[in-house]
């Protein structure tokens, strides 16, 4: 069996070409939508993927608002810029990119954000909204997982989904939402502390592997015909790679793409769906305003 594979790019400019029209209708209420990104120091990761959200803010017409802090910012400066963006009328969303440096305590810095302009779905109202399913604003990442399996046309519905991961930004949300009634799986939930995860992974109908692992789920552990979303991104070293490296997932690709019957690249699948969702609610923060 050859896997379908999930364009997460396409599937990102669709959602965009949508986004557009709706930013147009705002500006004609002379309403542009905001959104502050702050980034604490210079992790190479970080400072690309704010880059990129600032490129794909200013090709929606979306107002780009954030602030760069040196690695040496203490954390009474982060939360005081978090407060300021918080009483600003033209911020509708706030995102503070993770990871902070260690002198900053993450939890307090995310705590200060108004969860009605958290646009990341981090804040611990919006974390209880999200499990008792109140309106609220998605976890980028996990939300755009949703969005590749319904524009895909993968079945949820009765579905066994297992995720391999249990972080706050992607594996513990992601379950939340896979078990809302509204997509209505069976979700199971793998960790460090998971035994026979290769068996839990070949009962899953959709695998969503989010360990930040390279390599971690093998070819073999894919069910066949099964749906699996890849969304891990590391850097390994490669001599061969123009840059010197080159970006893998936590799924073995070429071995599952052979049993899978969809799957998603690594890169070119999740990744564009995260920024994409981030804008996505960014907009509706504006309409909501």
């Amino acid at each position: 069996m050859a896997a379908r594979i999930i364009d997460g790019k396409k599937t990102a400019e669709d959602i965009r070409r949508e986004l557009a029209a709706r930013i147009a209708s705002l500006k004609a209420r002379g309403v542009v939508p905001g959104l502050a990104v702050i980034l604490v120091g210079e992790d190479p990761a970080s400072l690309s993927y704010v880059t990129g959200k600032e490129k794909s803010c200013a090709e929606l017409g979306i107002l780009s608002l954030g602030k760069h802090l040196p690695a040496d910012a203490s954390e009474a400066e982060l939360i005081a810029l978090i407060r300021k963006y918080n009483a600003d009328p033209a911020v509708h969303g706030i995102l503070v990119q993770i990871p902070l440096p260690e002198h900053i305590d993450e939890r307090r810095a995310i705590e200060a954000i108004d969860p009605d302009k958290d646009m990341d779905g981090l804040t611990p109202a919006n974390v209880g909204r999200l499990v008792l399913e109140e309106p609220c604003y998605l976890p980028c990442t996990p939300a755009g997982v949703l969005e590749l399996l319904k524009r895909n046309g993968v079945e949820t519905r009765g579905a066994r989904a297992v995720v391999v991961g249990r972080s706050n930004l992607v594996g513990r949300p992601l379950m939340n939402l896979l078990v809302r009634r509204s997509i209505n799986a069976t979700v199971t939930l793998c960790h460090t502390g998971t035994k026979d995860l290769g068996d839990r992974c070949r009962e899953a109908d959709i695998l969503v592997a989010c360990a930040g692992s390279p390599g971690l789920v093998k070819g073999d552990m894919i069910k066949s015909g099964a749906c699996v979303i890849d969304v891990g991104m590391t850097r390994v070293e490669d001599p061969s790679a123009k840059r010197g490296y080159r970006l893998v997932g936590d799924v073995e690709y070429e071995a599952a793409a052979e049993r899978a019957g969809w799957i998603t690249p690594v890169p070119g699948g999740v990744g564009p769906m995260t920024v994409t969702m981030l804008l996505a609610n960014t907009v509706t923060a504006a309409e909501r305003a």
